[in-house]
C-alpha cells in the first residue's frame, strides 16, 4: 500500500466512523502507529480532519445521523416512558453511570428525586444536572465531541476503569439473541468499560432496536441483567430474553 493509499484509507474509515483512536486507526490500515500519526498530521494539514488526544476526527461528517438533537427526536413519547420505567428500578442514593445515548438522557431526567450520584460522558446528562443540588455529578474526562453529546477517548475510558457503580443504565443501536451492537465504534471501548464498573447493568432500548444488528458488536447477552423497552417490542423476542435470565420491563404495560 502506497502513502496516498494509507492516507486515503484513514480518511475514508474516519468518514465512516467519524472518530477512531490511533490504535484502530494503525490496525485498519496495517501500519504501525508512528507512520499513521504522520499521516494524520498531513491530513491535518489539508484540513481533512482534528487530531485529538489519542486518535483523531473528521471535522465535517457526512451526516447529522448521529448528532443528539436530532436522535432524540425518533421516538420520542416511547424514550419518556422507558426513562420513567427505568427511573423506578434504581434506589435511592444509588450510584448510577449514565451513558450517552438519547434514552439513557431520558432515564436521567427522572433520577433527582433518587438523589442520586450520576457518573456520565454524556454532555446533555452533565447539563441537565450541572445546578441540581440533589444530584452528585461525576463527568468523565475525554475529548470533547460536539455532534455526539459526549466525552470520547482513552481519558473517558480511563476514567470508567477506576471506578465503581452500583447501576449502568446503557443505550444501543441494535439487540438480537446473538447480543448487543451500537452503531458507533468510538463509544464501544467507553461502554464496555462502564459495564465493567457496574454491578447492575440495564439497556434500555425502544422497539426499534429489537432484531436489528448495528455496526459493531458491544455485548453478549450474559452481560446484561435488565433490559426496559416500549409495548411495540416484540413479545416472542423478549420472552426469549426473559428464558435467559434478564428481567424484562415493559413501559406503559400492565405492571409495567
Amino acid at each position: 500500500m502506497t502513502a496516498d493509499e494509507r492516507k486515503h484509507r484513514l480518511e475514508a474509515y474516519l468518514h465512516q466512523v467519524e472518530f477512531a483512536s490511533l490504535e484502530d486507526l494503525a490496525k485498519h490500515v496495517g501500519s504501525s502507529a508512528s507512520t499513521v500519526r504522520r499521516d494524520l498530521t498531513v491530513l491535518e494539514a489539508a484540513g481533512n480532519l482534528k487530531r485529538t488526544h489519542g486518535g483523531a476526527r473528521i471535522i465535517a461528517p457526512k451526516s447529522d445521523e448521529f448528532t443528539f438533537s436530532a436522535r432524540d427526536t425518533h421516538q420520542l413519547e416511547e424514550k419518556e416512558a422507558i426513562g420513567r420505567a427505568c427511573a423506578e428500578l434504581i434506589r435511592p442514593n444509588q450510584s448510577v453511570i449514565i451513558d450517552a445515548g438519547t434514552t439513557a438522557f431520558h432515564v436521567a431526567k427522572f433520577l433527582e428525586d433518587k438523589s442520586p450520584q450520576i457518573v456520565t460522558n454524556s454532555l446533555p446528562v452533565a447539563n441537565l444536572y450541572s445546578a441540581a443540588g440533589r444530584v452528585e455529578l461525576v463527568l468523565s474526562g475525554g475529548v470533547i465531541y460536539p455532534r455526539l453529546g459526549v466525552l470520547v477517548g482513552p481519558l473517558a475510558v480511563e476514567a470508567f476503569s477506576k471506578l465503581h457503580a452500583d447501576v449502568a443504565v446503557m443505550s444501543a443501536g441494535g439487540i438480537t439473541l446473538e447480543g448487543i451492537t451500537n452503531s458507533h465504534s468510538l463509544l464501544i471501548d467507553i461502554q464496555l468499560a462502564m459495564m465493567r464498573a457496574a454491578h447492575r447493568v440495564i439497556f434500555c432500548l425502544d422497539h426499534t432496536k429489537f432484531g436489528r444488528r448495528s455496526v459493531s458488536p458491544l455485548c453478549d447477552l450474559a452481560q446484561v441483567h435488565a433490559i426496559v423497552t416500549d409495548t411495540n417490542a416484540p413479545k416472542a423476542l423478549l420472552d426469549q430474553f426473559r428464558a435467559k435470565g434478564i428481567e424484562v420491563v415493559v413501559a406503559g404495560a400492565n405492571g409495567g
